[in-house]
């Protein structure tokens, strides 16, 4: 696994302090853009209210829960920046859930632009090029345990 720099940490954690607080409105907006770069992934929730469209979805409680979920794994990550390994195992385990339920691993890099996105609307002004580069960092080494995950999940499925 990769290694961050102490200033990468430093920058990752002094945003997301004041991002963190509010996860799920800022989970919003970056499900919004996601949905806004590919609709199609629109198709891959399926909970008792249909998500035919970005504004269904988000009137979901199931696909809020989903929100809620995927803020608390980037507040996981910043909350183990120094020690990013001791999420492996776990990771490897999202990428597997991921694959088995028809998510590609091109879209995990849809989800990272959506990160940022959400990140540059929520900073504003305090969103900096190196800022937006340790993030960056971050996602990169947590989307790639993931990745091998996504790998050795369909690997499984070849058998």
């Amino acid at each position: 696994m990769e290694k961050l720099t102490l200033k990468d940490k430093e920058l990752i954690r002094g945003s997301w302090e004041s991002l963190g607080r509010n996860k799920v409105p800022h989970g919003i907006i970056m499900f919004t853009r996601l949905f806004e770069l590919d609709p199609a992934l629109l198709s891959l929730f399926h909970y008792s209210t249909n998500c035919g469209s970005t504004n269904e979805c988000l009137s979901s409680p199931e696909f809020l829960e989903h929100v809620s979920k995927v803020m608390l794994v980037v507040d996981a990550a910043v909350s183990h920046l120094d020690d990013l390994h001791t999420l492996e195992d776990f990771l490897l385990n999202l990428g597997r859930k991921h694959q088995a339920v028809g998510v590609n691993t091109q879209s995990f890099a849809l989800v990272g632009e959506s990160l940022l996105y959400m990140l540059q609307r929520g900073l504003g002004s305090a969103y900096t090029a190196p800022l937006h580069q340790a993030w960056l960092n971050m996602y990169s080494i947590v989307v790639a345990a993931m990745s091998r995950g996504w790998t050795k999940n369909g690997e499984h499925k070849a058998d």
